[in-house]
């Protein structure tokens, strides 16, 4: 029997950012996807999208990846099918991490930062990330699945002082 509750389908997130002062290095911040099953809801996730992947099913790509933040609109953009999620996956943890070529930057240190959850035309949350403009990865979103299989967003921006290589050992945490 199907549920008569609408859950989360699909969505996009999308992030943008100002590109760094002329002369300076360039601000590159990534979005990153992590997948944990049903049995393993925290720690280590049973994988990661990012830049140059997606998910072995393809139900969640990264459409967009820049690495300065030039030109015009959004920076980076996922789709997350949750719908289309085998049943053994009961969560996903979507995160933003700066790279830290040419020294430690955080969100602080970024002009006009902003990210976007999108269900179709419904705004589920936009964040500045300035509640977190000391960290240099932050969560910004988790999606679980419920007891009737229907996908729930919960909106959770946590900063991070964690390089990209550690931030994907402890988002899910």
């Amino acid at each position: 029997m199907s549920s008569l509750n609408k859950g989360i389908g699909k969505v996009e997130v999308t992030l943008k950012w100002d590109p760094s002062p002329a002369g300076t290095s360039a601000h590159d911040l990534d979005l990153i996807a992590a997948t944990y099953t049903k049995d393993a809801p925290h720690g280590a996730p049973d994988y990661l999208v990012h830049f140059d992947s997606r998910s072995p099913d393809g139900t969640i790509t990264l459409s967009r990846d820049s690495r300065t933040g030039l030109g015009l609109g959004t920076d980076e953009a996922m789709v997350l099918e949750l719908n289309r999620l085998a049943e053994r996956y009961g969560r996903v943890v979507v995160g933003v991490a700066i790279q830290q070529r040419g020294g430690r930057k955080t969100f602080g240190d970024i002009a006009n930062t902003t990210v976007r959850v999108n269900e179709g035309y419904d705004e589920l949350a936009v964040d500045d990330f300035s509640a977190v403009a000391g960290a240099t990865a932050a969560v910004i979103a988790e999606f679980d699945r419920d007891a009737s299989g229907e996908w729930r967003f919960h909106p959770n921006v946590r900063g991070f002082d964690a390089d990209p290589e550690t931030f994907v050992t402890v988002m899910g945490n």
